[in-house]
């Protein structure tokens, strides 16, 4: 969803985020979608439509009930915008999950087990030349 590039967009996407969270953390109910964490929200232009982007905290394995759950209570959470944002019609609401944050940590693992890798391999050519030099630089 390409995000609208007016300064009330981008005003309405922040508090968006703001009163989701608040609302989630502190009104709904629904077991689902406890501890789920709003990370964007992108409005189009004219307000109309709003992707959310959100993380479960058991990761990938949560992402089929929070679905659901987020399915269940949308009614209520556009209803609850609507009346804190004082606008006449709230954007129609469209959960994602992001990906990104999973994605990162897969990576950032990969890389540390790179590293690791070749820390192990070029460590003992290392001492092998070390034990030449010293080798060489011993009088006899």
């Amino acid at each position: 969803m390409k995000q609208g590039f007016s300064p009330r967009a981008l005003r309405v996407s922040e508090q968006v985020q703001r009163e989701l969270a608040q609302m989630l953390s502190l009104e709904v109910r629904d077991p689902r979608v406890k501890g789920v964490t709003i990370t964007q929200v992108e409005v189009t232009s004219d307000l109309s439509h709003a992707m959310v982007r959100y993380v479960h905290p058991d990761g990938y394995a949560g992402q089929a009930a929070a679905d659901a759950g987020f399915k269940s209570v949308n009614g209520y959470l556009r209803h609850g915008i609507a009346e804190r944002l004082s606008i006449f019609k709230a954007p129609n609401l469209r959960f994602e999950y992001d990906k990104s944050f999973e994605d990162g940590m897969r990576l950032t693992a990969l890389i540390d087990t790179a590293r690791a890798d070749d820390a192990r391999v070029i460590a003992p050519d290392d001492a092998a030349n070390d034990n030449t030099a010293n080798a060489a630089a011993k009088p006899e």
